[in-house]
């Protein structure tokens, strides 16, 4: 395996997430690569580092006085009238957001709203999968490994597949959550690029394919037979295009 493939797999390494063979292989490459050998050391010991800094903030002084200020002001007596108006308002905000629930797309949509929210909730989700530990559930390259891990973990079968000999290996997969539902994350490298690919099955009302870009994180989401998919990462968009049209394919 080269370097570039090796380095992929680091944080997977570091964290026990691969699997034996895989781990062999990785630690027969360390034996003959000095370079890889700096970067897991650097990994180390920016690990090191953090489990050993003091991150503790002191709590302020007044902070107990303000709270019991606050519990004060919440239980006085409040004004009947100004209950019955708060009620009111509180039906219509449930009933228009019920409307909203109703005939709104779960994941995605076409309003600008929308996809804003949906750019930031999948955008945090690969910033997420991207700490120590987080990246894979399972970390193999062989998709006949991958895919039947997800078996009785969702109700669908996401399309696995190893895709190295163009230049996107599989790394593994794992759970996520996207607006509180259960969704499969494939894994690929690029490069020295991590790409997470969201699966989770198609709604009505999304668009056939739309794209976006937020914070350096581009992102490209499809329909492909009953599924949606969405791959995010911080390489360029015609990597993500590249990753979608061997999916698709």
């Amino acid at each position: 395996m080269t370097c570039e493939e090796n380095r992929t797999i680091l944080h997977a390494y570091l964290d026990g997430e691969l699997d034996a063979p895989r781990s062999a292989e990785f630690e027969k490459h360390l034996e003959n690569c000095a370079a890889c050998v700096r970067a897991l050391e650097a990994q180390e010991t920016l690990r090191s580092k953090i489990r050993h800094a003091d991150l503790y903030e002191p709590l302020p002084n007044d902070l107990e006085s303000k709270i019991r200020r606050q519990l004060r002001e919440a239980s006085a007596p409040v004004p009947k009238r100004f209950v019955w108006q708060w009620l009111a308002a509180a039906a219509a905000v449930l009933f228009f957001a019920g409307i909203s629930w109703r005939y709104l797309p779960k994941f995605g949509a076409d309003s600008g709203l929308s996809a804003s929210a949906f750019a930031s909730e999948i955008v945090d989700a690969h910033i997420r999968a991207l700490q120590p530990g987080h990246l894979t559930d399972v970390a193999s390259t062989d998709q006949h490994t991958v895919k039947p891990w997800f078996d009785g973990r969702i109700a669908f079968a996401p399309p696995v597949k190893d895709f190295a000999e163009e230049g996107f290996p599989l790394i593994g997969g794992r759970l996520d959550v996207l607006q509180g539902e259960n969704v499969a994350a494939l894994v690929y490298g690029r490069r020295k690029h991590f790409i997470n690919v969201f699966v989770w099955p198609e709604r009505a009302g999304e668009a056939e394919q739309y794209t976006g870009s937020k914070n350096g994180y581009n992102w490209i989401s499809w329909k492909q037979g009953e599924l949606r998919l969405c791959a995010v990462s911080d390489t360029n968009r015609d990597d993500l295009n590249a990753l979608k049209d061997l999916i698709s394919r």
